[in-house]
């Protein structure tokens, strides 16, 4: 009997570390500020536009369901799996993609060449292009939530935030870097000049 008790007790106790080892963190972004119940499940958004965002924290192997209240109206957004995601709660798209970044703390000088495979780059993903899990970047719609990687301890960095130049990449698994669509073409025009594009009914530099 005795031991019959101590293989229940065992097998609990590899239930509840099993239990434990479950995590969802999502991400929340508004352009309003974001009220949330005790649950954390239950989130009021309003209109407004500037940027706000809420990171929320789960345990459990159980789906996340969020059921949220906006000026769109009731919608319900569900995390199945552990992982990070980001629900956006925006009504411009959010997107974007893993960083490399490298050790040296700073970036170094960009070669003309590299400038204009980085604006390639970025017209491609604001566009919607070559978006996949694979590429680890990101098209997020409005109302929508994505999952971004299994480790929650990756770091996210939003729209209108910059990755400070002493930020140590080392201190986390994995980064990734968010912009809204008009945040994004912004950065697109200004590197289009630095890359020597031509305005409209201008020639292009040579």
């Amino acid at each position: 009997m005795k031991r019959l008790s101590g293989a229940l007790l065992f097998a609990s106790l590899l239930a509840l570390a099993a239990c434990k080892g479950h995590a969802k963190k999502i991400v929340v972004y508004a352009s309003s500020d974001i009220q949330t119940d005790n649950t954390k499940t239950n989130i009021t958004v309003g209109d407004g536009t500037t940027h706000h965002e809420q990171e929320l924290d789960f345990t459990g192997s159980a789906p996340v369901t969020l059921n949220i209240q906006s000026p769109a109206g009731k919608i319900t957004l569900e995390a199945k799996d552990d992982g990070l995601y980001i629900a956006n709660l925006k009504n411009d798209t959010v997107i974007g993609s893993y960083q490399h970044v490298g050790a040296e703390g700073g970036e170094a000088k960009i070669t003309q060449d590299a400038l204009k495979l980085k604006l390639d780059s970025l017209q491609k993903l604001v566009a919607g292009q070559n978006v996949s899990e694979a590429n680890r970047n990101y098209f997020i719609l409005p109302n929508q939530i994505v999952k971004i990687t299994a480790d929650t301890k990756a770091k996210i960095f939003g729209p209108f935030t910059t990755i400070p130049g002493a930020f140590d990449a080392g201190s986390v698994p994995e980064i990734y870097k968010f912009y809204s669509v008009k945040e994004l073409r912004e950065i697109i025009s200004k590197l289009a000049v630095m890359a020597g594009a031509a305005k409209p009914g201008e020639t292009p530099a040579k």
